[in-house]
């Protein structure tokens, strides 16, 4: 009788599924989801609370890459790891102290004439004010020095604690090069030794890391190569031009867009408004107009051109993804994470295929057949039992 009735009622005997498949599979992922976010938050809190450690050491791994070739070919010249690494350091310490000692020298130089320049171009400023279109009078712009004056005087406390603070930040500044440098230096001479005890942490995972590990490795030497030739190349042009205008400290300015260009976005901005300033200040505002023109075109040039072709074929991202990754980084960690951003991104985005990939199973060797044997000669069949009839 029961049999019956869920024959002719077949929905009633049996009770659907409470929840949809797509909901239960949304309710899946997202679980996972929130716990990984969970977990990058505090990863992150953790790396923000021992900045003072993590990018020295970040900044650390860059200079890595950037100067390991020269101890590689060290290495292979017959150098040994000790040597190779302190030739490579005092190398990179005397070039950047040279190229230090000949910028101070030709700032000393023209830093009074500049002086001399932006006093006359504030005094021609001043006239074309007072004979211009604006027809202001003296009382005006007396009443607005005065103003910015006691603007001045009432921060001063501010402008005191500010310098205070900068000289807070300059001890920290310093002990973290120091601990940059040790950190560069044995990453240097024990980079692949303290790799291989990294790695004995993993057991049998230790090839899949190992391989990631690798590709995040040639990933980042080929960022940290392509940005240094990007601005180089950005420096140098923006140099020449500013030679070409005559505009004193050239060469500080062109030294500063350099190290600009690593800060994304806001350190074309803050290095091109100086040297914009400064053209000004010497030149007036012809030739910074001018300037402003070449170094728009000269940015553009350095985003459609040179940026994709040398550092976007390493790190094979989309524009889009750059301009998200740096913004993300510029929230969670200001100037410095925007800095690390996209090298880690692009570490990551490396790394993880080599972790689920599988090592490729080798093909197995074709078997030899073995050699033919010789076939005999048309006589020697009749030769051979010839012999003992004889």
């Amino acid at each position: 009788m029961i049999a019956e009735r869920e024959h002719a009622h077949p929905g009633k005997g049996r009770r659907g599924p409470s929840v949809p498949p797509t909901l239960n599979i949304v309710a899946a992922w997202s679980w996972r989801v929130i716990v990984i976010g969970v977990v990058v938050y505090f990863f992150a809190m953790i790396v923000a609370r021992l900045s003072f450690v993590t990018l020295p050491v970040a900044i650390a791994f860059l200079l890595t890459a950037l100067l390991y070739p020269i101890t590689s070919r060290l290495r292979r010249a017959g150098f040994r790891p000790i040597y190779a690494t302190w030739t490579t350091m005092l190398v990179a310490l005397a070039f950047i102290g040279g190229l230090g000692f000949l910028i101070g020298n030709r700032a000393n130089d023209e830093f009074p004439g500049l002086v001399a320049q932006i006093q006359q171009t504030a005094r021609d400023v001043q006239a074309w004010l007072l004979t211009g279109p604006l027809h202001l009078r003296e009382a005006q712009i007396a009443d607005f020095v005065e103003e910015l004056t006691r603007q001045i005087n009432e921060q001063r406390s501010q402008i005191t604690d500010t310098v205070l603070t900068g000289a807070t930040a300059l001890v920290e500044a310093l002990a973290a090069i120091v601990l940059l440098l040790f950190v560069t230096f044995f990453l240097l001479k024990d980079g692949d030794r303290i790799w291989g005890w990294f790695l004995r942490a993993f057991g049998g995972a230790a090839d899949r890391v190992d391989r990631a590990g690798r590709a995040a490795w040639r990933t980042l030497s080929h960022y940290v190569l392509g940005t240094v030739a990007v601005a180089a190349v950005h420096a140098l042009v923006i140099g020449i031009v500013l030679a070409g205008m005559r505009v004193p400290l050239w060469a500080p300015l062109a030294v500063l867009i350099f190290f600009a260009s690593f800060i994304p976005i806001v350190g074309i901005f803050f290095a091109g408004g100086v040297a914009t300033l400064v053209v000004f200040g010497s030149q007036g505002w012809v030739y910074a107009l001018i300037f402003v023109g070449v170094l728009v075109v000269e940015q553009q040039l350095e985003n459609h051109v040179l940026q994709p072709l040398i550092v976007g074929r390493a790190l094979e991202f989309h524009p889009l993804a750059i301009i998200i990754v740096l913004a993300v980084g510029g929230i969670l960690g200001g100037i410095a994470g925007a800095v690390v951003a996209v090298p880690v991104t692009a570490v990551i985005y490396r790394a993880l295929p080599e972790l689920r990939r599988d090592r490729p199973v080798e093909p197995p060797r074709p078997v030899e057949p073995d050699p033919p044997e010789p076939e005999p000669s048309p006589g020697a069949g009749d030769a051979a039992p010839a012999g003992p009839n004889r």
